[in-house]
């Protein structure tokens, strides 16, 4: 069994130098799946959300800066933490004409409460099929991954976030968002 696992794991690695030595065109991926590519158009969707008229859309934040994240579940510590540290720091994001948009695979009655619970004067929207957190290299089997995408106000795809940490996010996207708008100007 031992020399299979060697085996495999030399054959691996030589299909990767091989295929870095081609230069093949590189694709990234995350744990979640396919990312799609920065400074291109973010995947655009529509979404059932507990605000507003029940549907949300992402081109209808054209001319806005969006902070797109994408976390596991409503009420856990992680998750309410991270939605907490972005209501925090919500007047903030507003002063620099930008959007955030939380997307999970809870339904619109879990985000309701949740919102309720928090106090998130944000949407939530309800990716219950995991179609929009596929679209975004977000999905792992039946939970969406905690990922975060800042998109311009062209619906340019400008950063991605992997590897989250729920407690200092918000000031790291805050920081982010200040960069890219100072070089979009």
């Amino acid at each position: 069994m031992i020399y299979r696992r060697t085996f495999l794991s030399i054959l691996l690695a030589s299909c990767f130098a091989l295929i870095s030595w081609l230069h093949l065109p590189s694709v990234a991926y995350a744990l979640g799946g396919k990312l799609p590519p920065l400074n291109q158009p973010a995947p655009d969707f529509t979404l059932p959300t507990n605000t507003g008229d029940g549907k949300i859309s992402l081109s209808e934040f054209r001319g806005k800066w969006v902070v797109l994240y994408f976390y596991p579940k409503d009420f856990t510590p992680g998750c309410t933490i991270e939605a907490r540290r972005f209501q925090q720091d919500l007047p903030q994001y507003l002063q620099k004409n930008s959007q955030i948009i939380g997307v999970s695979a809870d339904d619109v009655d879990s985000h309701a409460e949740f919102c309720d619970s928090e106090g998130l004067k944000f949407p939530l929207l309800a990716d219950t099929t995991g179609a929009v957190s596929k679209a975004y290299g977000s999905w792992m089997s039946f939970i969406s991954m905690r990922h975060t995408f800042i998109i311009d106000p062209q619906g340019t795809l400008r950063e991605i976030f992997l590897n989250v940490n729920p407690a200092i996010h918000s000031k790291e996207v805050l920081a982010r968002l200040n960069e890219l708008q100072k070089t979009a100007s």
